[in-house]
């Protein structure tokens, strides 16, 4: 319950500075655009768009989702939220709070993506929803630790996608082999072992944040 309630307070405080909103937004916006601009009247293949989807969703994580524990350093409120919640509880918050972000973000991607690029055709909606079900949360997890870890560094802003780079490259790899079975058709059966490699991720990334953030939180 302590764990909504911190959700439901970065939540409250996210929809008044829409800091994060912002910036993705206008980073989701740009980037499109750009991408629209460069192409122009070529036609490019379901295999890039596919791609493109998941560059595009790689770079706006890193922009809008590096604040989870900063915004508490920031503000001065982490000694607070030492003393009143224990570290599982703070990053079960946190979690919640960056889900709802990614999913929101991730899905306004793939929509703008859907309706803009012609050859985004997608001949499995249940392979491509069962991927981006499962990277949305690995996509999260693994923002969210690594928040965690910058946020008591000096230089926040640079170290926040050196960490994110080696960790989520295998999720978005992964994620690229699955979008490009659902642009072919393949069934979910056929794809059984790079859904269950992103299970896999999603295990072992959470339960890892969850062990390491007492030792985080603390130091």
């Amino acid at each position: 319950m302590k764990a909504y309630y911190l959700f439901k307070k970065d939540w409250e405080s996210e929809l008044r500075t829409r800091y994060a909103l912002n910036a993705l937004s206008m980073f989701i916006l740009v980037t499109i655009s750009v991408i629209m601009f460069s192409i122009g009247s070529e036609k490019i293949s379901e295999y890039l768009t596919g791609g493109l989807l998941w560059v595009v969703i790689f770079f706006s994580a890193m922009s809008g989702l590096s604040r989870a524990f900063v915004s508490e350093e920031e503000r001065g409120t982490t000694l607070t939220l030492h003393l009143i919640a224990s570290p599982s509880t703070i990053f079960s918050g946190k979690l919640l709070f960056n889900l709802i972000l990614v999913f929101l973000m991730n899905f306004a991607i793939t929509f703008l993506f859907a309706i803009l690029f012609e050859s985004f055709i997608i001949n499995n909606l249940l392979l491509f929803l069962i991927a981006f079900l499962l990277g949305n949360i690995g996509i999260a997890v693994s923002s969210t630790i690594i928040a965690a870890i910058i946020s008591k560094a000096s230089s926040k802003g640079t170290l926040y996608p050196v960490l994110s780079f080696p960790i989520l490259l295998p999720l978005i790899l992964i994620l690229l082999e699955l979008t490009k079975f659902a642009m072919d058709g393949n069934s979910v059966a056929d794809s059984t072992t790079e859904i269950l490699v992103l299970v896999s991720y999603d295990v072992i990334m959470l339960t890892a944040s969850y062990l390491l953030f007492d030792f985080i939180w603390k130091e």
